[in-house]
């Protein structure tokens, strides 16, 4: 920094120092701030106001992103051999192959492409300052440490500040620590280790000030604020890669040795034979083409691409496609409370009045039916101490409500504690200007810090009228008398107590608490805090969105836990988990200050495990949300994080699967995030956490069909080759059936609807792979019954019919690409029905199913690709030996699926 203002370090330090001081390490006169020179000088030496842009994914990203499969570089491969030995068609096959993967993951992902231009945004206002003893609007870019800012009601704050003069001024600082109600400010001195949530002497860049008026001193900017640093945590946070990617990467692997091996065998037996060394190449190539599933990465991105669409239909719009299988992995949800759980909207849920047995409640409905004692409705009319509850609340404020005649887009103004009194009143039938007309207003005492009251002074029909609100322990100590059914009794220290020990027991329930007093005098008010009558105290929620408990219930039933993150008090936030449904009844709640600065990868075992069993986090920062994130990941858990504010961006990138608001959530949050809430309903989570369970379920059944009729192909031409027969297929051949018979039926089985049976299943183990031992036994099974089937039609054709080597090649062709299509049926569950399961009702196979066997009448008749193909006309003898043998493998297929089926119930007997 320059010479002449104090380090970054001190600086960081204000709140911890005094006014003065803090203006004698920046270097300013606080009544004439800095002149135009020095801010010039400051501003070469830390630059502008600006945070850092962000590297956001581009388009040149999300196209190199589609080609690091590890299919996608084995089929590359074997496209270049092809060329190598001068097989052009069949190379430029391959490369269409490529091609068309590349463009429909590129297209689908780059319209889920977001801009990272919200955090800069934010310093794109203008900003009232003190230069050269003059007041001017200057852009904030400008502003640099030691300028002198002036704060209004309405203003964005633009730079981190000292706060100096703080006249009833009041923060939304919900963008940083997530909570929605305003924050007090004031100037007073604070301990160097107060948390930042608490550092009430501070206005930080990107909060807006909701009420009152102030100046401070600018202590930070750009990167060296608040906002900043946590802008730079989201840069830092790295993205998992998601489970199906890891999943699909560890089948590239195997497939690769699996492919080399298989083509080094094949090779190495032919050359022994006596084979031609060109000869036995191209039968390498053709084993790796058929080993290699190239309509894998094509349905699994389509797939995943109309999971994407249905979705976003569902309101859950998907930013990476692979973001859509993970959710439904996830085991873990770890969830912002205000506006996630909560409705991000105050409400007056009851007061407490006089009775230690009676609590009026309120409900929404129509005026004079809003209320109730004990179940049974009451107006305003019928109880004193609820009239005057209703009125002192609506007449000390300074908050507003639109009214019918305001246009759509008018909204409430000032604290929302307040809102929600005026909505109260408004309930009663008591408006503000109406209520004003009868009790004009003489005079407001703003809200005083020390205090922790406010009042405002009126004369009404029977003289003055002193209406008080504020926190209960301070309202209730001024007041000497409190209103009971019939009259006023007195409050001496033992009914305070009893009050204060009632408001402790309702701010446990989660309530945040005000205290309502007033008086009657007709004389001049001298002390409007003195001699005060006690009505009752406000119990202000902000009430859990009614359908999140039966959502996290359905998470519970499908084994996913559901962990609150909050800035609120434990017990209050142990309230609203219980609320919610959350935990099993008895609530863990663990409070930031407890974790200390700790770190996730050098936790000893009893800490991490105290950790992972908690329900609830309070009191936790940014850092702390990304660290607990890590955490759960390091453990074996697939995580999601939902989250709105910018103070949530980090841990939303970090996570598995970060879930952003669209409605309410900043922009900031939703470039981090890989699936925005287009309603902000924490019930469309789990219908996109079924959608990608009953995704990967799909890429489960498409991938054993697939493996299998590859499988088939690799034994077809490896075992013909190793027992000296003709090849019965050849590259070009194998490559047509796998973009025809395996990618249509494939796809088709992709597009399965699933059932709601994948809820009430725990998820699938984190490191559980795309094919398990039992699937890989399926595999082998089919494939090996498509092979024998193959086979057989190819030696009846060469020695049954007698039909030339081409002629017997058409015949395994027409064979294996018949018992390709027909082996789609046996892709259905273990445990469905034979003719009726998801495969049969899907009425995608049946199309995939006519359009390919057109596909496979082209290959043999349609001049000009028969002949590509080298694909003669087998004749009527060998088109029904064909379809004779290609039916066998469904018919075993069925009889092994039904083994199966047999065999894990008897094991489930067993283990009972």
């Amino acid at each position: 920094m320059a010479e002449g203002f104090a380090s970054r370090t001190a600086l960081m330090q204000a709140f911890a120092r005094p006014v003065g001081e803090v203006a004698g390490q920046a270097n300013v006169a606080i009544e004439h701030g800095l002149t135009e020179r020095e801010v010039r000088d400051r501003q070469r030496r830390v630059g502008k106001n600006l945070l850092r842009r962000h590297q956001s994914r581009n388009a040149f990203g999300i196209l190199t992103g589609q080609l690091k499969s590890l299919v996608i570089w084995l089929l590359a491969a074997a496209a270049a051999l092809s060329f190598y030995v001068g097989d052009r068609p069949e190379g430029f096959a391959i490369i269409a192959v490529i091609a068309i993967n590349t463009a429909i993951g590129f297209f689908t992902e780059l319209r889920a492409l977001r801009s990272m231009e919200a955090l800069r945004r934010i310093a794109r206002v203008q900003t009232r300052v003190c230069r050269d003893g003059q007041v001017r609007h200057v852009d904030a870019l400008d502003l640099v440490p030691g300028d002198i800012v002036i704060l209004e009601a309405g203003d964005i704050v633009t730079a981190d500040l000292r706060l100096m003069e703080a006249a009833n001024l009041e923060c939304d600082e919900s963008v940083l620590t997530g909570e929605s109600v305003p924050v007090a400010k004031d100037i007073a001195v604070l301990a160097a280790t107060t948390d930042v949530a608490e550092r009430r002497n501070m206005a930080f860049k990107g909060t807006a000030i909701t009420q009152g008026s102030g100046r401070g001193i600018v202590v930070g900017t750009g990167m060296t604020t608040e906002l900043g640093r946590i802008s730079l945590l989201v840069e830092e946070a790295e993205p998992e890669t998601s489970p199906l990617e890891k999943r699909l990467d560890q089948l590239g692997h195997r497939l690769i040795w699996l492919t080399l091996l298989l083509a080094a065998l094949t090779a190495g037996a032919g050359i022994l034979r006596g084979r031609e060394i060109v000869v036995m190449v191209e039968t390498s190539i053709a084993l790796a083409v058929a080993a290699v599933p190239e309509g894998l990465p094509v349905v699994a991105t389509l797939g995943l691409a109309r999971g994407m669409w249905r979705m976003a239909r569902r309101h859950a719009l998907m930013v990476r496609l692979s973001a859509v299988e993970t959710l439904g992995a996830t085991t873990v949800v770890l969830t912002d409370k205000t506006g996630t759980l909560t409705e991000n909207r105050m409400t007056v849920a009851g007061y407490l009045f006089d009775d230690a047995d009676t609590t009026i409640r309120t409900s929404v409905g129509d005026p004079g039916q809003s209320f109730e004692v004990d179940g049974r409705p009451i107006s305003s009319s019928q109880d004193e101490r609820l009239a005057w509850a209703l009125r002192i609340g609506v007449l000390c404020t300074n908050a507003t409500l639109p009214d019918d005649a305001a246009p759509a887009d008018a909204q409430a103004t000032g604290d929302p504690m307040e809102q929600a009194l005026l909505q109260a009143g408004r309930e009663a039938g008591m408006e503000r200007p109406s209520l004003l007309d009868a009790y004009s207003e003489i005079e407001e005492h703003a809200f005083d810090p020390d205090l922790k009251m406010m009042a405002t002074v009126h004369d009404g029909p029977d003289g003055h009228f002193v209406a008080v609100k504020g926190a209960p322990e301070s309202v209730i100590e001024r007041c000497n008398s409190v209103l009971s059914r019939a009259e006023h009794s007195h409050l001496d220290d033992a009914a305070r107590r009893t009050w204060l020990e009632r408001s402790d027991q309702a701010a446990k329930r989660g309530f945040r608490l005000l205290a309502l007093a007033m008086r009657r005098t007709n004389n001049r008010v001298e002390d409007v805090y003195a001699d005060l009558t006690l009505i009752g105290v406000a119990c202000i929620a902000d009430p859990i969105r009614a359908d999140v408990p039966r959502a996290i219930a359905a998470c519970r039933a499908a084994g996913v836990r559901v962990i609150m993150l909050t800035g609120d008090h434990p017990e209050t936030a142990a309230e609203i988990a219980r609320q919610a449904g959350l935990g099993n009844g008895d609530i863990k709640v663990i409070e930031g200050r407890e974790l200390g600065d700790f770190d996730p990868a050098t936790l000893d075992e009893q800490t991490m495990r105290r950790i992972l069993s908690a329900d609830v986090f309070a009191r936790v920062a940014p850092e702390m949300k990304l660290k607990l994130a890590t955490l759960f990941q390091r453990s074996g858990e697939i995580v999601a994080m939902t989250g709105d504010g910018v103070n949530d961006a980090p841990a939303l990138k970090k996570a598995d699967i970060g879930i952003a608001m669209g409605q309410r959530g900043t922009e900031v949050a939703r470039e981090a995030a890989h699936m925005v809430l287009r309603d902000d309903a924490f019930p469309t989570i789990i219908a996109a956490m079924r959608e990608g369970r009953i995704i990967f379920d799909n890429i489960r059944r498409f991938v054993v069909y697939l493996m299998s009729c590859n499988v088939s192909e690799v034994l077809v031409v490896g075992i013909a080759v190793g027992v000296g027969l003709p090849a019965p297929l050849l590259p070009l051949q194998i490559l047509f059936l796998n973009l025809v018979t395996d990618i249509f039926p494939a796809f088709a089985l992709g597009l399965g609807e699933g059932s709601d049976a994948v809820m009430s299943r725990p998820p699938r183990p984190p490191r559980e792979p795309v094919l398990d031992r039992k699937r890989w036994i399926l595999i082998t099974v089919f494939g090996g019954l498509i092979t024998l089937a193959t086979l057989a039609a190819f030696l009846g054709a060469l020695y049954g019919l007698g039909l030339d080597a081409d002629r017997a090649v058409s015949v395994a062709f027409t064979t294996l690409a018949l018992a390709q299509l027909w082996n789609v049926f046996n892709a259905r569950d273990v445990d469905s029905a034979m003719l009726a399961n998801d495969v049969t009702r899907n009425a995608f196979v049946w199309g995939a199913i006519i359009l390919c066997l057109g596909l496979i009448a082209a290959a043999l008749w349609l001049p000009g690709l028969s002949g590509l193909l080298r694909l003669p006309s087998p004749g009527a003898d060998g088109l029904v030996l064909a379809a004779l043998f290609s039916f066998t493998p469904l018919l075993l297929g069925q009889i092994a699926l039904l083994s199966l089926r047999r065999g894990g119930r008897m094991a489930g007997l067993q283990r009972r």
